[in-house]
């Protein structure tokens, strides 16, 4: 059987939100969908379990549904629910009480540290219902985004839509560069900007030729011109490289500035 898109359940309006989001992937994909309500108390979770299932059966008849509430740290075992999951999918936050500022920081662990890509649901609906009709991806000078930029390319094919791949650069304070020749001497051993988005791009553009690609090499901070982008798209993707010494910790500071202030759907995708 195809392995999962999971979501995982707090009762909450943007919880619900999650769930519509990812049984609108899971139809995309063709892949099953599977709710997961995790809860460290006895609280009864077989009217939470229904009223997405009802959901999710109104939405999408077709999609192959499943359900499991388990009694355990919320972290870990929505960490361990990626193991064998196409993506985790999470509400951008909780009910507001302090169980939700609970979740709020399980779904930031879950992002951090799952094997899997993680989406945070986010956003207006017109950017939750794919009104917008392009993705976006980022693209930096190192090996995190080597997993996350196929998995856009995925994403804008089965959604018929466009592929928007930036990679932003900044040069030192009076130093004389361009996109296509850096020449400050403390750069000197990196590629040219233009030349990273060339390598990441390599062979996906042909396996993807039906995807329409635009290629945008900025001078700025990452976050300003990620955040640009992503105010007229549809999901944001970003690499999560894992770091030295710290076995399954990802996210660094783009990562955790998409999470808290994109103004769509965020997917991290860690690095495999």
């Amino acid at each position: 059987m195809a392995i999962p898109v999971v979501v995982g359940l707090d009762g909450s309006e943007v919880g619900f939100a999650a769930v519509d989001w990812a049984a609108g992937e899971a139809l995309r994909h063709g892949l099953p969908l599977r709710l997961v309500h995790v809860t460290t108390g006895e609280r009864d979770a077989s009217a939470l379990i229904d009223a997405a299932t009802e959901r999710v059966r109104r939405c999408v008849p077709t999609v192959p549904l499943t359900s499991e509430v388990l009694h355990a740290d919320p972290a870990t075992a929505l960490i361990g629910q990626g193991h064998d999951a196409f993506a985790l999918v999470l509400g951008s936050r909780g009910l507001g009480d302090l169980d939700a500022m609970l979740l709020g920081s399980v779904g930031l662990a879950v992002a951090a540290r799952a094997e899997c890509p993680v989406v945070v649901v986010r956003g207006a609906a017109e950017h939750r219902e794919s009104r917008f009709g392009s993705v976006v991806v980022g693209v930096e000078n190192g090996e995190g985004s080597g997993t996350a930029v196929p998995f856009a390319f995925r994403e804008a094919q089965v959604r018929h839509c466009g592929l928007v791949v930036v990679h932003a650069w900044t040069a030192p304070i009076d130093a004389h560069a361009t996109a296509r020749a850096p020449s400050w001497a403390l750069e000197a051993h990196r590629r040219p900007p233009a030349q990273v988005l060339d390598d990441a791009l390599r062979g996906l553009t042909e396996r993807y030729g039906d995807v329409r690609v635009t290629r945008r090499v900025v001078e700025g901070p990452a976050r300003r011109e990620l955040l640009g982008a992503a105010s007229a798209a549809d999901l944001l993707i970003v690499g999560a490289p894992r770091r030295h010494g710290h076995p399954g910790l990802q996210l660094g500071l783009i990562g955790h500035a998409m999470l808290h202030h994109a103004p769509c759907p965020v997917a991290v995708v860690p690095r495999t």
